[in-house]
């Protein structure tokens, strides 16, 4: 679309929410606004669905697009892709079966398992299912991770390294969701592939690798939110052919849950090769996080992965 009938449009950028991940998703709703602002869009409005006059703003503010920077509970799993459906607002990103499948860690290793891509073993367990120690370690190891199956950014998750660690991790992710995923711990390299396009132009973006710092021992919160000059390899230190995999399977997994626009799937490369972990629908798009960092990286600036979305979004609206 031509900056001439950018011009002509209004969009609204759908930040802050009820989640967890609420000011994260604040900042990458300023980060998107700021670079729809600068791809000269008409007027760009950013709305916080925590408001109490949100759906009336939404329904009566005549906005040609919605671009979602929502994260975690009613941004990622569905919620806010339904309302923009019903009140038929063209919007960025995966539609509401597929937000809702890859927000549920459980439902998404189905989805890749049944598509043959590598997942680590695990259990799952709902709210009033009972924490068997021996039968879950027979399946994961004794070191293993507890992570809610509904949340994000690492909020709730735990690295067990002993049996008698379990039982207390599960009780803490459950604070964070009704379903908790307990799975091996593989040890090795984590990476991350952004990718970006509708079926036909999808594409993969630069593998990034992230480099712990040594007091880390994972991905947490602690971390994920550092400049990412400290932490973030790109392009990732990888074998040739293991970096083509990971880039391979990120769009794999994208459309084995059915995603459209954007994602981004995090792997571990342990020794028997890389394991997909997830994947976010709605990932990061503050000015450390992994996504831009990706863009950039590839030759495009942010504003031009965030004019990608928007257009996306009509055609598929057209379609």
């Amino acid at each position: 679309m031509s900056s001439a009938d950018r011009s002509k449009l209004s969009v609204v950028v759908l930040a802050g929410g009820i989640s967890d991940e609420r000011e994260i998703s604040m900042s990458s709703g300023e980060n998107a606004a700021e670079a729809l602002r600068n791809s000269g869009y008409g007027s760009v409005t950013v709305l916080d669905p925590a408001s109490k006059t949100f759906l009336t703003d939404l329904a009566h503010g005549g906005f040609d697009v919605a671009f979602i920077a929502l994260h975690g509970k009613g941004g990622e799993d569905g919620t806010i892709q339904g309302v923009l459906e019903f009140l038929q607002i063209p919007y960025t990103g995966s539609d509401p079966i597929a937000s809702a499948c890859a927000a549920d860690k459980d439902v998404a290793k189905l989805l890749y398992a049944r598509d043959g891509l590598p997942v680590a073993a695990g259990v799952s367990l709902r709210s009033a299912d009972e924490v068997a120690t021996e039968r879950i370690m027979a399946i994961t190891g004794e070191e293993c991770f507890v992570k809610p199956a509904l949340n994000g950014s690492s909020y709730g998750v735990k690295l067990v390294k002993s049996a008698d660690e379990l039982v207390s991790a599960v009780e803490y992710a459950r604070e964070f969701s009704e379903k908790v995923l307990v799975e091996q711990r593989i040890v090795g390299t984590e990476v991350t592939v952004g990718v970006i396009g509708d079926g036909k132009t999808l594409r993969a973006l630069p593998v990034v690798e992230i480099c712990m710092p040594k007091e880390s021992e994972f991905y947490d919160l602690d971390v994920k939110y550092v400049d990412p000059t400290d932490i973030h390899r790109i392009p990732a230190a990888l074998p040739e052919d293991v970096y083509a995999r990971v880039q391979q399977l990120a769009c794999a997994a994208h459309r084995a849950l059915g995603c459209f626009g954007v994602s981004r799937t995090d792997f571990i490369i342990g020794q028997d090769g890389p394991v997909i972990l997830e994947t976010n629908t709605i990932p990061g798009m503050t000015s450390t996080s992994l996504f831009p960092d990706e863009i950039r990286h590839n030759g495009m600036t942010f504003e031009d992965a965030c004019v990608e979305l928007v257009d996306l979004a009509l055609e598929r609206a057209a379609r």
